[in-house]
């Protein structure tokens, strides 16, 4: 359940032919150690080309993010995507809310984020494709110290 489907270092590693090939047609983005630092308003190098590529490639985009929609808004007015804010993560509200906004069936929809105890196991719960990453920088809060431990012992036993 929480084992990530595919795993990519950052974000624009994840090419259109790979997103074609798995028939995924539409991406839930994660914001936060995703397309940006954690808090972040910053955009991560490439990503906006990415975005670009993506969208002119028929691919469609939504941002579902924990964050509160202060913290959100501003950055998808930014790069010019709708956004689920304050989605619950893992909870499968925000990601049925957000697969009802995309209009297409689960079995084409993926989730992209840097969490497996909050995208992967929430994009498993509702049967989506799960897509991690690697955060772009770490958290020192304690409680994201205690969760990329246990991360970094499933991933080992994943062999990723």
């Amino acid at each position: 359940m929480l084992k990530p489907k595919f795993k990519f270092s950052r974000i624009t590693d994840i090419s259109l032919g790979f997103l074609k090939e798995n028939e995924i047609s539409a991406l839930l983005l994660d914001v936060d150690n995703t397309l940006s630092t954690h808090h972040g308003q910053q955009l991560t190098d490439g990503l906006e080309a990415w975005l670009n590529e993506m969208k002119n490639g028929g691919i469609t985009l939504l941002v579902i993010s924990n964050s509160k929609e202060k913290r959100v808004k501003p950055f998808c007015e930014k790069i010019g995507l709708p956004y689920i804010s304050f989605a619950l993560k893992p909870l499968p509200f925000g990601f049925l809310r957000a697969i009802k906004t995309v209009k297409l069936k689960r079995k084409s929809i993926g989730v992209v984020g840097d969490q497996i105890f909050t995208d992967c196991l929430g994009g498993n719960l509702v049967g989506i494709k799960t897509i991690l990453l690697n955060p772009i920088l770490p958290e020192d809060g304690f409680s994201f110290k205690i969760r990329r431990k246990l991360e970094k012992k499933l991933l080992e036993k994943y062999k990723f």
